[in-house]
């Protein structure tokens, strides 16, 4: 609800502080007192109007500011709108939303102090507040959420969810089935490319880091005639020659072996002596194995030679510097590589793309019987769906019309049309005697339009003169009959709406007295200030995106029944403004509008207040618009009755 409206510098209105209760919250005052403004600054707070608003500041002020301070009892709303601005809200936190308007046309909102876009603001404010009497912003006057609406009476939201999730699939089913089907001949010849390739890099048997290994063995036979001779002539020189250097040094061991056993101290000089000749003996034996071993193989040359030709090719098409496995790594460019390495990589991508392209081969082959089974399913609760709408709307027409003719809109006449593919045109609304259209809902005709909603579209028809064709509620000009009609409406359906707050404007326009308190007891029942529910036929246990989702799971959807779930009065907070003291005594919380002018000559300024009424200034009042300025004894005798009354 809306605990407190607090506005400054805006028009007339200086600076003003409004408490409301929960219930009906009557504003009254004369005509040009500033009733309007109040609405409208409500509107702008939360972002349901914006043009103009910059002319709206006060004359002298540098900013107007209109701060709203809102209890969210609902955990489910305060968590959308947690969500929605990206704020935390702790249980039981309330809501400070404030809108500030500068003279260059710029204007500022914030949520909690928080800042906060004009978007999130509005969005906020479509779960929070339903205006009635503003053509632009009243949910009920979307044709989207009038079905939502109904589908709330009919109970078909879990039937609706189910549908909109099998044509969510269907989308994506088609969608896949399109992408493939596009790129058959594209995927064909890219899977012949890859399997000749895979084909020729796994016959050449390829084998990490012998690209190395053959690379050096090359060099090696490439030199061997000269690395006989080289390896020769260095085994002669430490051992097979005279002279050799191993001989010579064993001379020289055991010559400094002699010295050692006259001077101790040499030990150690001739330990070295003795290791280096045992170490270099050891050298010439390897040596000697090393020369044996050279005896080359003609063939072997050759084999080397083809196999690092084949290698090298293979790493030309495949490797790092051509293919698909892109150009060496900038990174380590002079890094040595293994061609070797590089084309079992590529081979090792191509293989999972080969995977995939035969993957996408079968899932082409199966989507056709998963879309057909689909189809089949989507069809069926589509026209379920569509059935249990047409007979809720069946229902709820005599009950809408039963509201409207209390209401003094005794000759209207209220439709649901259902069409197919789009909602209904000014134009092609019902005439009296005639059915709304229907849509096509043979369950073999597949090619309809399906909506994430169901197969229809509907759009509400209202006609109040007789003789005239029924037009879309959207259409209906009077701002009067507007608001009546959603007066009725909400009263019926007030059990499943989620919205906390109503605000109704220009709903006595062009009415009575008797009718009037009418209007006030409906208006007080659907802030539930009676014990009696509204009338047969409420809306069921269905949800919208603003009424569904604190709507109960388990609303039954197998037609047995589209009655409320409960028997306990709808509890909204209603703001209304009114001229009639019919309806205002009904209110549960009586608010005076009044404009004074203070000051004198250049210096006189206007300013709009708004001023609590209880006992006996409520009375005074009620009495002065029931008869002006000349209320009696008598006429305060009436206004007493009018409020027993209302009880």
């Amino acid at each position: 609800m809306l605990r407190e409206l607090h506005i400054s510098n805006l028009a007339v209105i200086e600076d003003i502080c409004i408490e409301l209760s929960s219930g009906l919250n009557c504003f009254t005052g004369q005509t040009g007192a500033g009733k309007s403004l109040i609405i409208g600054a409500f509107e702008l707070l939360l972002g349901l109007r914006s043009g103009g608003a910059a002319e709206l500041i006060r004359a002298g002020a540098e900013e107007a500011r209109i701060s709203g301070v809102f209890e969210l009892n609902d955990p489910k709303v305060a968590a959308e709108i947690a969500a929605l601005a990206d704020v935390t809200l702790e249980e039981g936190e309330p809501l400070l939303i404030t809108r500030k308007l500068y003279a260059s046309g710029r204007s500022s909102a914030s949520l909690n102090g928080q800042p906060a876009t004009a978007g999130m603001i509005r969005a906020i404010g479509e779960l929070l507040v339903d205006v009635h009497g503003q053509h632009d912003h009243q949910y009920l006057l979307k044709p989207s959420n009038q079905l939502l609406v109904l589908d709330g009476f009919a109970r078909t939201m879990d039937l609706r969810e189910a549908f909109g999730e099998r044509q969510r699939q269907l989308v994506e089913l088609d969608q896949r089935r399109e992408e493939l089907s596009a790129a058959a001949d594209l995927r064909t010849q890219q899977r012949d490319l890859y399997e000749f390739q895979a084909q020729e890099i796994d016959a050449a048997e390829l084998v990490e880091g012998e690209f190395r290994e053959l690379k050096a063995r090359h060099a090696l036979l490439n030199n061997l005639k000269q690395l006989k001779q080289d390896s020769g002539k260095a085994y002669a020189a430490l051992y097979d020659s005279e002279g050799a250097i191993v001989e010579r040094l064993q001379m020289l061991t055991h010559l400094m072996g002699e010295m050692v056993e006259l001077d101790e101290e040499l030990r150690d000089v001739s330990e070295q002596v003795r290791s280096a000749t045992l170490s270099l003996q050891d050298a010439a034996f390897e040596l000697a194995r090393y020369v044996d071993r050279l005896d080359q193989d003609p063939g072997e040359l050759v084999e080397i030679e083809d196999r690092l030709n084949t290698l090298n090719r293979l790493a030309t098409k495949y490797g790092s510097t051509r293919g698909a496995l892109g150009k060496r790594a900038a990174t380590n460019s002079d890094a040595p590589s293994d061609p070797g390495a590089e084309v079992l990589a590529y081979r090792a991508d191509i293989g999972q793309k080969l995977d995939k392209l035969r993957g996408e081969d079968d899932d082409l082959s199966q989507i056709d019987s998963r879309r057909a089974a689909l189809v089949s399913e989507l069809e069926r609760i589509g026209d379920e769906l569509s059935e249990k709408r047409k007979a809720a709307a069946r229902r709820l027409r005599p009950l809408i019309e039963a509201q409207l003719k209390e209401l003094g809109m005794a000759e209207a006449l209220f439709e649901i049309a259902f069409v197919e593919g789009e909602v209904a045109r000014e134009g092609d609304g019902i005439r009296e005697g005639e059915a709304p259209a229907e849509p096509v809902s043979e369950a073999q005709e597949s090619n309809r339009k399906a909506y994430p909603s169901g197969f229809d579209q509907i759009e509400m028809l209202v006609r109040t003169n007789p003789g005239q064709p029924a037009r879309p509620l959207r259409k209906v000009a009077s701002g009067g009959e507007l608001s009546r009609i959603m007066l009725g409406l909400k009263s019926i359906l007030a059990h499943s709406d989620r919205i906390s707050v109503l605000v109704f404007d220009e709903i006595d326009a062009n009415i009575g007295g008797r009718l009037g308190t009418v209007i006030g007891r409906k208006l007080r029942e659907l802030a539930g200030g009676s014990d009696s529910p509204p009338s047969q036929g409420g809306a069921g246990g269905g949800s919208s995106k603003r009424i569904s989702k604190s709507a109960p799971k388990n609303t039954k959807t197998n037609g047995s029944s589209d009655q409320p779930a409960t028997s306990s009065p709808a509890k909204h907070q209603v703001l209304c403004i009114t001229h009639l003291p019919q309806i205002a005594a009904f209110g549960n919380r009586h608010m005076r509008i009044s404009k004074t002018v203070s000051g004198t000559g250049d210096a006189r300024q206007t300013v709009t207040t708004v001023t609590h009424l209880e006992g006996k200034s409520r009375i005074e009042e009620l009495a002065e618009m029931l008869a002006g300025k000349d209320a009696t004894k008598t006429t305060r005798k009436q206004v007493e009755e009018l409020l027993a009354t209302a009880g």
